[in-house]
């Protein structure tokens, strides 16, 4: 039987801002789309989180990469689909990919991954925290 894992979908328009002199889009800013992503997800899926970073809690991003297939320019429509591959302790690690919509189809563009760890700030300074449980029972729901 084929497991089609659920994503969490984040759709964007590129602008010229994101391109550079060449006319494409600069590798980094794949980087950026991951955290927006990422930031769109907690606001649809765990707003209660806003409240537990006043409180001290801190997302920090330990890790993140992504592979390259092909180039992305201004006004392409770029869909960046998040799934949770794996939760260990305080840490969750998360998949990414891209891809151009064009008239109906997709084509894969990148492919990413992010390593990220619940923290809490102390007088100590970060702290391993445990991951809230409405991040990690939201997370659940796009498990690979």
């Amino acid at each position: 039987m084929l497991h089609m894992s659920r994503t969490f979908e984040y759709r964007h328009v590129v602008s010229f801002d994101e391109t550079n002199v060449v006319g494409n889009v600069y590798y980094v800013t794949h980087l950026r789309w991951q955290g927006r992503c990422r930031e769109m997800f907690l606001r649809v899926h765990a707003p209660g989180i806003l409240k537990e970073f006043e409180q001290g809690l801190a997302l920090v991003t330990v890790r993140c990469s992504c592979d390259y297939y092909d180039e992305v320019f201004a006004f392409d429509e770029i869909l960046v689909q998040m799934r949770l591959e794996a939760v260990q302790q305080n840490r969750v690690r998360l998949a990414f990919d891209y891809l151009r919509t064009k008239d109906g189809a997709s084509t894969l563009i990148a492919r990413g991954a992010q390593e990220v760890a619940a923290m809490r700030k102390t007088d100590r300074g970060l702290v391993a925290t445990p991951l809230p449980d409405e991040l990690r029972s939201a997370l659940e729901l796009y498990n690979s």
